[in-house]
């Protein structure tokens, strides 16, 4: 399947051109392929590779939007308690999927992240990530972070327990521990913080999802199945974005 057209969005019309004051970076709950799929009577892997399909249309359409970076939540740590099938069929699709896309996303000079433990994902997996992470560290268009086998509080614990390991080795002094070190030990280290998160089929929950880092972020639920949003579900998401004001804490002038 092909890439969407630069500057095409899902209607055929010319993409909106970016608002100044936009979100630098969106991080994407997608959530709904089950249910998309059992609602169309398939199995639920059926969703997951469409979901995958619409990865594709979604990254394509970020930079004509402003968005310098990506974050999609693919596999938390609590999807290990999914049945043994539909685990090995996501594994399965998270090797296709780097296959299929790596020399696209090379091409449209996208950069491709991947946080999480990799520890218990399988070898073939992880060195097909370790490639396409060193294939596209020099892609500067667009920054994609995939968040596989990822949870926020596993991510904050990973961390503090490294941190603890340089002030056991004298590397770091406990007094000088504030809240500008443990973000240098997280995943995200190299990433700025989302300004946006969206969740998409009508939960309304973060479910663990980059717990540290969207502390100022604003949220968008949307009822769409992650199947079923497009670029133009993004733009109207963006509009209203748009329309907040984010004060940090401060009062408005």
């Amino acid at each position: 399947m092909a890439w969407p057209r630069k500057g095409a969005s899902p209607a055929g019309r010319d993409s909106p051109t970016a608002e100044p004051g936009g979100p630098r970076h969106v991080a994407i709950i997608m959530d709904g392929n089950g249910r998309w799929a059992q609602g169309r009577g398939r199995p639920r892997l059926f969703g997951h590779q469409a979901g995958a399909r619409r990865v594709r249309e979604v990254v394509r359409a970020c930079p004509d939007y402003g968005i310098e970076y990506l974050t999609v939540f693919a596999f938390s740590t609590e999807n290990w308690k999914r049945t043994q099938m539909e685990v090995s069929g996501l594994m399965g699709l998270f090797r296709t999927y780097i296959r299929k896309e790596a020399r696209e996303l090379l091409r449209e000079n996208v950069r491709v992240r991947f946080i999480g433990d990799r520890v218990k994902l399988d070898a073939k997996l992880r060195a097909l990530m370790d490639e396409l992470e060193q294939m596209t560290e020099s892609c500067t268009r667009m920054n994609l972070t995939v968040a596989l086998n990822y949870g926020g509080r596993d991510e904050v614990a990973r961390a503090t327990r490294r941190l603890a390991e340089d002030v056991a080795a004298g590397r770091l002094d406990p007094a000088d521990v504030d809240e500008e070190t443990l973000p240098r030990y997280l995943d995200t280290c190299v990433l700025p913080d989302p300004d946006l998160v969206i969740r998409t089929s009508g939960e309304a929950r973060i479910s663990n999802f980059l717990l540290w880092q969207s502390a100022y972020a604003e949220y968008e639920f949307t009822p769409i199945l992650w199947p079923d949003f497009t670029p133009q579900h993004l733009v109207e998401i963006l509009e209203r974005y748009g329309r907040r004001e984010r004060r940090f804490g401060k009062v408005p002038v």
